[in-house]
């Protein structure tokens, strides 16, 4: 590797980098209120409420805000098609058995795989990352297996594209900083 030099840092990329970190921060949030759904029972726009009043720590940018919301609710509103995803690869594991947190990090990144446009790799990272902070190196390699297999299911189901265009990026990205407040 000697003489290979890094990737400039370019405007461009310091956006994605902090995109990508407001995205992460989002998806946390929306394991804390599928976590708290699950504990307390808690559903739809009274749980969102609920959680950016008085459970929400920290600022979030409003286009976070709303992607942290639309996956809970829309986990919560999936759930029966998200638990037969997981049902199907996580043999010998009744969903009901699991630990809460690592139940709701493969709820969260199954209804992302099926519902949201975010390149599927790009799920499964994410859901590593959020697992390795809020749950055990065991559990990260179960999720891992777990979103794995889904994944190729889905991939054989309906491919996606290889990769992700910078103008996809920039599309996305646009559509979260345009959020009216």
């Amino acid at each position: 590797m000697a003489g290979k030099m890094p990737a400039p840092i370019t405007y461009h990329s310091l956006l994605i980098t902090d995109f990508m970190g407001s995205r992460r921060k989002a998806r946390e949030c929306a394991l804390q209120m599928l976590f708290a759904a699950d504990v307390a029972g808690t559903r739809g726009d009274e749980l969102a409420r609920t959680f950016w009043s008085e459970l929400a720590d920290g600022e979030i940018e409003p286009g976070a805000q709303e992607f942290a919301t639309r996956l809970a609710i829309g986990t919560l509103a999936n759930l029966e098609e998200v638990d037969e995803r997981i049902r199907s690869r996580a043999e010998h594991w009744r969903i009901t058995r699991m630990a809460l947190v690592d139940r709701n990090v493969l709820r969260l990144a199954v209804y992302e795989f099926l519902k949201e446009p975010t390149p599927r790799t790009v799920t499964i990272n994410e859901a590593l990352e959020i697992a390795r902070r809020f749950s055990t190196y065991e559990a990260t390699q179960f999720i891992n297996g777990i979103l794995d297999a889904i994944k190729r299911d889905l991939d054989q189901e309906k491919p996606e594209p290889d990769t992700v265009t910078s103008e996809e990026i920039e599309s996305v990205e646009s559509a979260e900083h345009n959020q009216p407040e």
